[in-house]
C-alpha cells in the first residue's frame, strides 16, 4: 500500500506568511489520468480563493507531457482570477517541460477570412503566381524528358522495352473497351439530336455530314484524350506518388538510376503510341453509331449513309483527329508525372495530387484542341 501511495499523484497544503504552498509529488503522468484530474480540479478551487500560491515540483517522481499541461492550465486558470502562481522545481527537466508546454499550448482561433476587393485581388495574385511556378516547373521537367529520350535514343540498352510494351497493354488493351462503348453512345446521341434538328428543314440527310466530320476532327480524340486523362493520367500519378511516399524514387537514384529515363519516359512514350490508336478506334465506334441512329430514326439505309460518308468525308477530316493525338498523349503524360513527382509524404497528398493531375490534363487538352482548332483553320485544313 506504501508503493501504491509514494506513486499516487499527491498535494500537500501550507500556509506560507500569506502564500499557499503546494507540495505536490508521485507520478504526475498519463498512466494517473483519473487522479490527475481530481487533483488539478482540487488545486483550482484551493488556488482561486488565495492571492498568492507556489507549487513545488521538486518531489515528483515523474512528470509527462499531460502533467505538465495540466498544471500550466492550472496556472492559467489561477491567473485568470487574478492569482499570482509561481511554478517551482529543483529538477531541470521540469523547468524545460513545463516551458515547452506553455509555448506550444495555445487557445485555438478560427481564422477569419474577410470577403472584400483586397482578398480577392490577393487570391487571384496567388493564383497568378502558382500558375507561374507551375509553368516553369513544367518547362524544367520538359527539358529532363526531353533528356531522357534523347539518352534512351543514343543508349537503347538503358531504355525499357518491357515497361513501355506493358504500359501500351494497360492503355490501349484494356482502355479500348470503354472508349467504344462511350465513342458508340456519343455518336448515337450526336446523330439522334441532329436528325430531329435537321429534319425540320428537310435535310435529314446532312446529319451525315454533322457526324462524320464532328467525330473524325473533334469528338474521337477529345472524348479518348478526356478519358485517358481520367484513367491513365490519375493512375500514373498514383503510381509515381506512391513510390514518392514509399522512398523508392530515392532509392532508384542510390541504384544510379534516373528515375526520368525508368518510370517517366517509358510511360509518355506508351501514351503517345496508344492515344491515336484509341482515337481512330474512338471514331470508328462514333461512325458506327451515327449510321446505327440514322438507320434507325432518319431512314437512311446503310448503303446511302456509307456512300455520303465517302463522299463528305476527305482524308484530311481523317488526319486531324490523329494529328492532334499524340500532342494530347505528351500533354497527359507530363502532367500526370509532374504532379506525380509532387506528392508528399501522406495519403492527403497523394490525393490531391491526382485530382489536380486529372483537372490540369483535361482542361489542358481542350486548350491544346482549341489552339489547333485555329491552327488548322489559319491554313484551311
Amino acid at each position: 500500500m506504501a508503493v501504491v501511495d509514494a506513486v499516487e499523484p499527491q498535494a500537500v497544503y501550507r500556509d506560507d506568511g500569506g502564500v499557499l504552498v503546494v507540495s505536490l509529488a508521485g507520478r504526475w503522468s498519463v498512466g494517473r489520468a483519473p487522479r490527475l484530474e481530481a487533483l488539478t480540479s482540487e488545486l483550482s478551487e484551493r488556488i482561486g480563493s488565495v492571492s498568492q500560491a507556489r507549487l513545488d515540483l521538486s518531489a515528483i517522481e515523474r512528470l509527462d507531457t499531460l502533467g505538465a499541461y495540466l498544471l500550466d492550465q492550472v496556472k492559467q486558470a489561477g491567473e485568470a482570477k487574478g492569482v499570482a502562481v509561481e511554478l517551482t522545481s529543483r529538477r531541470p527537466e521540469h523547468a524545460v517541460l513545463l516551458r515547452e508546454v506553455e509555448r506550444n499550448v495555445t487557445d485555438y482561433q478560427p481564422p477569419v477570412h474577410p470577403i472584400g476587393l483586397v482578398t480577392v485581388l490577393v487570391d487571384i495574385g496567388q493564383a497568378v503566381t502558382r500558375f507561374g511556378r507551375d509553368l516553369a516547373g513544367g518547362a524544367v521537367f520538359l527539358g529532363e524528358v526531353m533528356a531522357g529520350c534523347v539518352g534512351a535514343l543514343f543508349g537503347p540498352r538503358r531504355f525499357r522495352g518491357p515497361s513501355l510494351i506493358n504500359q501500351i497493354e494497360l492503355i490501349a488493351f484494356n482502355g479500348a473497351p470503354i472508349i467504344i462503348l462511350i465513342s458508340f453512345l456519343v455518336g448515337c446521341i450526336v446523330a439522334q439530336q441532329g436528325i430531329f434538328q435537321l429534319q425540320r428543314f428537310g435535310a435529314t440527310a446532312f446529319v451525315v455530314n454533322l457526324t462524320g466530320i464532328l467525330v473524325l476532327r473533334e469528338l474521337s480524340v477529345l472524348l479518348t484524350s478526356i478519358m485517358v486523362a481520367g484513367r491513365s493520367g490519375s493512375a500514373f500519378t498514383a503510381e509515381i506518388g506512391s513510390m514518392k511516399m514509399r522512398e523508392e524514387i530515392d532509392a532508384l537514384r542510390v541504384m544510379g538510376l534516373d528515375p526520368i529515363e525508368v518510370l517517366v519516359v517509358p510511360r509518355i512514350l506508351a501514351l503517345i503510341i496508344s492515344l491515336p490508336i484509341l482515337t481512330f478506334i474512338s471514331a470508328m465506334a462514333g461512325l458506327v453509331g451515327a449510321g446505327l441512329v440514322s438507320w434507325l430514326y432518319g431512314g437512311i439505309g446503310l448503303d446511302t449513309y456509307l456512300d455520303r460518308l465517302k463522299s463528305v468525308i476527305t482524308w484530311q477530316h481523317f488526319a486531324v483527329g490523329l494529328i492532334k493525338a499524340p500532342f494530347m498523349a505528351f500533354v497527359i503524360g507530363l502532367i500526370a508525372s509532374i504532379e506525380g513527382l509532387a506528392v508528399k509524404g501522406s495519403a492527403e497528398s497523394l490525393g490531391h495530387q491526382v485530382t489536380a493531375s486529372v483537372v490540369k490534363a483535361i482542361f489542358m487538352v481542350i486548350v491544346v484542341d482549341g489552339l489547333f482548332a485555329m491552327f488548322f483553320a489559319s491554313i484551311q485544313m
